[in-house]
Parts: structure tokens; sequence; C-alpha cells
């Protein structure tokens, strides 16, 4: 038996936020399309039907003029097909609340050029307009959320918690963790940045140097040492308070970048035993990315060969007498 579809309509006033609402129905996986005129829109949904989509989110508002008229019968041919699931989002504010929105962002209300722009419509006006020809869809919403105390973030996350798969109400979030290497620059898309150059380095090992914390003796001359495995411990505590939140917070995804010198020995090591803790008590996916473990090692002779530089080596140079230029 194939899946059911749902389609969520999202509408409301303008300036209420029907776009952030939509940017997070899609991030939970929906295919959105804005400003349907609402006579195409159960065409819309047996198209994407037949594509293989089962989540489908339409943004109708005021812009589609006349065909809101039709918006009742609309809504029953939506619903009212096949395994279908309908809710209707309708997203509303105070006057107060919109006409500050539009002032910040001065642009015209929508219906300013829909009412041919005639002198003296102002934006109060329109959106006491706007609320009278929406009623209808008002009147048919299963879910109404007032915006008028709330940031955007804030919108994302109940969007998300009620059209969200069932897991505490929240969507789960990509959890990344990257490591790098200091001297080629950190990752600019960091979210939390943990630097594990206090370990001591296997590069000074002639034997460790050309393998990778990927390989079991370099693993294990890092995560032997008596710091290494309280510091993960620690780590791993952080995370486990933090990524909750983050979600909690409606963030989408979140990257953990872990660095050391060259990116190829310790960070790998450290990251490696992380995630799979990470992903056990957290129970979500955590992808591990190694940006700079492949990158050719420079030629550094070791600490033991090489030549210490002596006082008989520094020529100084006599008072009031002209540095010698090296060629």
């Amino acid at each position: 038996m194939s899946e059911p579809t749902v389609v969520v309509v999202v509408t409301g006033l303008s300036g209420a936020g029907k776009s952030n609402a939509l940017h997070a129905l899609e991030d939970l996986g929906f295919f959105c399309i804005d400003n349907l005129p609402t006579a195409l829109a159960p065409q819309a949904v047996e198209v994407c039907e037949a594509g293989g989509m089962r989540r489908i989110g339409l943004g109708i508002d005021v812009r589609v003029g006349a065909f809101l008229d039709t918006i009742s019968n609309t809504l029953m041919l939506i619903g009212g097909a096949g395994a279908r699931t309908l809710q209707v989002l309708f997203l509303d504010a105070s006057d107060e609340t919109l006409f500050r929105r539009f002032n910040e962002t001065r642009r015209p209300h929508p219906l300013t050029a829909h009412d041919g722009g005639r002198e003296g419509f102002a934006v109060l006006d329109g959106v006491r307009l706007e609320r009278e020809r929406l009623s209808p869809l008002r009147a048919s919403a299963t879910h109404i959320i007032d915006t008028t105390r709330l940031s955007v973030h804030e919108l994302r996350r109940m969007v998300l918690e009620r059209f969200g798969p069932d897991h505490e109400g929240l969507v789960r979030m990509a959890t990344r963790i990257v490591t790098f290497g200091f001297k080629y620059g950190s990752p600019v898309d960091a979210d939390l940045l943990i630097d594990v150059r206090f370990l001591t380095n296997p590069y000074f090992v002639r034997e460790l140097r050309g393998q990778s914390g990927l390989d079991e003796p370099v693993a294990r001359y890092v995560l032997d040492q008596p710091d290494a495995s309280a510091f993960i411990d620690k780590i791993l505590d952080l995370l486990q308070f933090t990524i909750p939140r983050y979600e909690r917070e409606g963030k989408s995804y979140l990257t953990v970048a872990i660095g050391c010198t060259g990116g190829r020995h310790r960070s790998v090591a450290i990251a490696e035993t992380l995630a799979p803790k990470l992903r056990a008590s957290l129970q979500s996916p955590v992808a591990v990315v190694h940006r700079d473990m492949h990158r050719v090692a420079e030629t550094m002779p070791p600490p033991s060969t090489r030549i210490p530089v002596t006082e008989a080596d520094v020529q100084v140079p006599a008072p009031g007498a002209l540095p010698r230029r090296i060629p």
C-alpha cells in the first residue's frame, strides 16, 4: 500500500510569515509551490503524486485575487480524493505588527497594486481588506499561528513541531563532524570548533608520519595518551547537552570542526572515536568528513636530525655599522 499524501495549504495575512513557514516545510521534505491559483491546486497535487511526491505544500494568499471565491470547493477537491490528509495553516498577526513589518521592509501591501494603487490606500487599509477576503480560508484552517510575538526561529520551530516526524515533535538535525588542519585554515561553516593540538603529535614519530588517524598504530598512539579519553568524554558531554537544544531552536544542521596542525593524525583519531559514541547516545545520524587528511605532508626532518644554531653561527654587527646584505 502506497504512503498517503499529506497536503499542507499555507495561507494568511501578508507579512505574517508565510514564506518562512513554506521554507520550514521544505526543510521537512515537502515539495512547496507558492502563489498558486486555487483552481490549479487539485491538478498540481495530482501531478506531484504522479511523480511520487507524498508531502506537498501549497502557498495561497490574497494575490490570487478572484480565485479565492472558489477556495472552499478547491479544498474539498484536494482533501476528498484518494488517501490524502489535508491541513490548512493560517498565519495571523496584529494590525500594528503587520504595519511595522511593512514599514521596516519598505514594501507596499500586495492589495495596493491589485486595487489600482488608488490615492490614499494605506497599508492598514490593505491589511483590513485582506482580513475580509481571507476570512473563508481562516474559517477552514486546521492550524492557526499568531506570529505577533514570534521571531523567525520561533515560527520555524512551531512549524516543525506541528508537521515534522514523530520524534518528540522535532525533525532530526543533521550533525557533521569535520576534521581539519589549522595550517590550512579553519572551516568557514563551523558552528563549534575544537582544538586537539594539546595532544602529542604522531607526526614526529618516523614510523607514524606517513599514516593517518584511520590507521590503528596512529589511533592507538593518540588514544592511549592519558588526556585523550578524558577529553573525548568532556566533548561528548558538551555535544549531548547542546545538540538537542540546537534541534529545539529549529537548526537544520550543525558542523563540529575538530582541528590539529595538519588535519591528518590527532583530529582524525579523535573524530572517529567520538562519532559512534555520539550516534549511540543521541540515536541520530552523525556524518564524519576528513577535510585535510589526504593532503601531502610537508617534508620536515624530525627534531633529532635538525642542526642546532650556536652563538658562533650568529654574526652581530658592530654598533653603528650597517647590516650585511644577505645574497
